[in-house]
């Protein structure tokens, strides 16, 4: 059998996957698939632009804001070219190096995300409080320098986390079939084309993993029980309702990120015996629906995102 060794040769070339069993379909099934990816890029650029256009939304909690739609911008970019290029145009080849690339930047900021949605209660929180008890301090504790420095954070522990996996990934020989699942490249999908021992592999992808996403995950929630806790003590019922309105909306942004991710992660590892269109409709589920619905979510159920669209949009419509 014939070992490709991609240290010694030449990069081996996988076979990307679209719609099994729905080949001759494609290019109808691409259409939605179109309609779901513009709607991505032009609702979390419609939220960048409002924030960088919007002095009265430069703080903390909406630079935050700014954080996810920059990462759920990444992730679709991150797979648009071939999830599209499968479909329209049947190109499906691509050599190691370029998914390994395609990897690196969809798994970190993945991350990247998880890591945003974290920090993101607590630094709402924080906000809350600084501004109710330390109002004086306000600008001293939270600055944006502050809030940089999270970010920059989140960006470094995902690097670091990335790289081993991306290195142990390049020791891989592969002899097998080179057909990816997917219309993109995945670290589970990758590994398991190889016909080496790939244990390290797995474990490092099980750690990344647990390290970001299994670790935040559990933090967001103590993050929402402590804040329940805190809303159900304020007096006010209309200030209790306003707290909860922006609980829902967070809330709702951690749970389609999440459960697509979980879901698609079980999938890969214990549902061999899943029909394949699972698999390809659970990975475009965790691909499409967070960066889709998180600015619809946003702008719907957050007032000041909301009147500053509004207030975007007829400027735009005035100038013309």
């Amino acid at each position: 059998m014939l070992i490709l060794n991609n240290t010694n040769s030449q990069p081996p070339t996988f076979l990307l996957t679209g719609i099994p069993g729905l080949r001759a379909a494609q290019v109808w099934i691409s259409i939605p698939f179109c309609l779901l990816y513009v709607v991505a890029l032009s609702g979390n650029s419609m939220i960048l632009l409002v924030i960088l256009h919007e002095q009265s939304l430069h703080e903390p909690m909406y630079y935050f804001l700014s954080m996810l739609s920059v990462t759920d911008l990444s992730l679709s970019l991150c797979t648009l070219s071939t999830t599209l290029g499968v479909l329209w145009f049947e190109a499906r080849e691509i050599n190691l190096n370029a998914c390994i690339a395609q990897m690196f930047f969809l798994h970190g900021f993945t991350f990247m995300e998880s890591g945003v949605l974290l920090a993101r209660p607590w630094i709402v929180a924080l906000d809350r409080f600084v501004a109710f008890c330390a109002a004086l301090r306000y600008t001293a504790i939270l600055t944006n320098a502050r809030v940089a420095q999270i970010g920059i954070v989140v960006l470094i522990r995902n690097v670091a986390v990335m790289l081993p996996v991306v290195l142990f990934v390049k020791r891989l020989s592969f002899c097998r079939s080179l057909v990816l699942s997917h219309s993109y490249c995945y670290h589970v999908d990758l590994i398991q084309l190889s016909c080496t021992d790939n244990r390290i592999n797995s474990i490092l992808g099980l750690f990344a993993l647990f390290s970001t996403t299994g670790f935040d995950c559990p933090c967001i929630l103590l993050s929402y029980v402590l804040i329940i806790r805190a809303v159900l003590s304020i007096a006010s019922s209309e200030e209790r309702q306003k707290a909860f309105n922006t609980c829902i909306s967070h809330l709702s942004a951690v749970a389609i990120f999440y459960i697509p991710l979980i879901s698609l992660s079980l999938v890969h590892r214990y549902g061999h015996s899943a029909p394949a269109f699972v698999h390809t409709i659970m990975a475009n589920v965790f691909l499409l629906i967070p960066p889709v619905l998180n600015p619809i979510i946003y702008s719907v159920k957050t007032k000041q995102i909301r009147k500053a669209i509004i207030r975007v949009l007829n400027q735009k419509q005035s100038q013309i």
